[in-house]
């Protein structure tokens, strides 16, 4: 069975190839409705499974794609197959080829100081057309000041954005767009990670090769070992027994 919303451990996957996403982010952005869309990986679902505001945000954005391979390999041995997983980078570089014909608007937020302006720079570069509205990388912290908070959503609205690309690292980007969104009203809002530091070539990212083989995680503990050994090596263990929580269940509900 071909499921067009996967249900996976709490939340629902949207059986979409790049393609089809890229296609309905631009409906979104002709809608003019701010929307929030999502990839997931191990280290959210198991963060969703031990918050109920991750919960709440996975459920109500309006596209949550595969941004993990093991995630791809699960839902294959739940019986419920998924057309592709897309990495963020890799999305973030689609939509910016498809959409720099039409000139679309986009604002890039978070990272190092600096890093989301050059990534900026990279991006016009490599696809003539596209129109880097601005950039900023907040200060640590600014989510707890109002006044920046302000400063940061006005930045936004007054930008005329089609899209923003948050990358701040979860689950602060998600919820700084979840609690923001209609505030600052950018049509399409995504989470991306480390997408904004690959991209403007802050931090290398892993060959080809390990990015398709699921092994994109051994390369980046190898980078940030002191950051990143405790997350992949401890925390997203937790999703071994969800896992085999999850294929015990029958008749999973399509919604």
């Amino acid at each position: 069975m071909l499921y067009r919303k996967i249900p996976f451990m709490g939340i629902h996957i949207d059986n979409m190839d790049a393609k089809e996403i890229v296609a309905h982010v631009s409906k979104c952005i002709e809608r003019k409705e701010p929307v929030q869309i999502v990839g997931v990986n191990v280290d959210q679902i198991v963060r969703v499974n031990k918050s109920s505001l991750s919960a709440r945000i996975f459920q109500e954005a309006e596209l949550v794609f595969i941004d993990g391979k093991p995630i791809k390999w699960m839902c294959t041995l739940l019986g419920r197959p998924a057309k592709e997983r897309i990495t963020g980078p890799d999305l973030m570089e689609l939509i910016c080829e498809k959409g720099a014909p039409n000139n679309l608007r986009i604002f890039l937020l978070g990272a190092a100081e600096g890093v989301a302006k050059r990534c900026g720079e990279v991006l016009e570069k490599k696809y003539p057309g596209i129109v880097i509205a601005g950039s900023y990388s907040p200060p640590f912290g600014f989510e707890k000041d109002q006044e920046e908070l302000n400063r940061i959503n006005k930045m936004l609205k007054d930008s005329h954005s089609d899209i923003l690309f948050v990358g701040m690292g979860s689950p602060k980007q998600d919820i700084f767009i979840y609690e923001n969104k209609n505030i600052y009203d950018i049509p399409v809002s995504f989470s991306m990670g480390a997408a904004i530091d690959f991209i403007a070539g802050n931090v290398k990212r892993a060959p080809r090769w390990m990015v398709n083989c699921g092994l994109e995680w051994t390369h980046r503990i190898a980078q940030n070992p002191k950051r990143l050994w405790r997350r992949y090596l401890v925390d997203d263990m937790a999703i071994i027994p969800m896992f085999f929580k999850e294929l015990l269940k029958k008749n999973p509900s399509e919604e």
